[in-house]
């Protein structure tokens, strides 16, 4: 089974950003082949990674269930559903990418994510790397979307706000016991010395993995909805090679 890392913090982050890179760190080193699950509704991977999804989670979901008395003879409407899905599995040049998609009413998200657990079940095994991107805060912890996680990367913003919540979100999935391997924490957006930061993510006892500082580049391709590989900063990937490897050899 492949290395799962999960991703989360709390909206504003730059996690799906950071999410991204980190795919885009393993592919460019073509440390082994990659599936991308965009798990946050807002679905914001696909355009950080530059690849188009034609379809999601949900919406195979919500399909089948309108078409449900016309299934394939013999075929349940759980084993559909998970073929479907496998189907929707957008192919990039160096990964590929399962997006979840947002559901329209109330009461959703259990089945939902009872069939992404078992779709990440049977897929994973044809991949070295799984990468996560979480929805923002804690619900998928709290919903236990992951039963078991090799890493999971916390990202905080330069703020004490950031930290705490990546606290909060590490306190839930020990209390909801969930398994994962190692935690750590990112903190990005970084505009200044650390230092006003180091005291809460001493006392978090979650290990820093690293930082990754405020960057226009960043912004401009965000902003021209441009994909992660595009970009040229040194200074940045750098980072996230760093990053990258404390996470792997932790």
């Amino acid at each position: 089974m492949g290395t799962i890392i999960a991703v989360n913090g709390k909206g504003g982050t730059g996690k799906s950003t950071v999410a991204g890179l980190i795919v885009d760190y393993i592919a460019s080193k073509k440390l082994g082949s990659i599936l991308a699950v965009d798990a946050d509704p807002n679905s914001t991977l696909s355009d950080v990674l530059g690849i188009k999804i034609d379809a999601t989670m949900v919406g195979v979901v919500d399909e089948t269930s309108k078409e449900k008395d016309n299934l394939p003879a013999g075929m349940t409407k759980d084993r559909f559903i998970e073929m479907k899905v496998q189907e929707s599995i957008g192919e990039g040049e160096d990964f590929d990418l399962l997006a979840m998609g947002r559901p329209e009413g109330p009461g959703c998200y259990c089945y939902i994510n009872s069939v992404l657990r078992n779709v990440l079940n049977d897929v994973i095994h044809g991949y070295d790397f799984l990468v996560i991107d979480n929805a923002a805060g804690m619900e998928h912890i709290s919903r236990r979307t992951e039963r078991i996680i090799d890493k999971m990367v916390l990202v905080s913003d330069y703020t004490v706000i950031g930290v705490r919540s990546c606290i909060r979100i590490y306190a839930l999935a020990k209390e909801m016991g969930i398994k994962v391997g190692k935690f750590f924490l990112i903190v990005n957006k970084l505009s200044g010395p650390l230092d006003p930061l180091k005291n809460e993510i001493t006392s978090s006892t979650i290990p820093l993995a690293g930082t990754i500082d405020y960057d226009e580049e960043l912004l401009r391709l965000s902003l021209a909805n441009r994909p992660v590989s595009e970009l040229k900063s040194d200074r940045i990937r750098s980072s996230v090679e760093n990053i990258v490897k404390n996470i792997l050899e932790g």
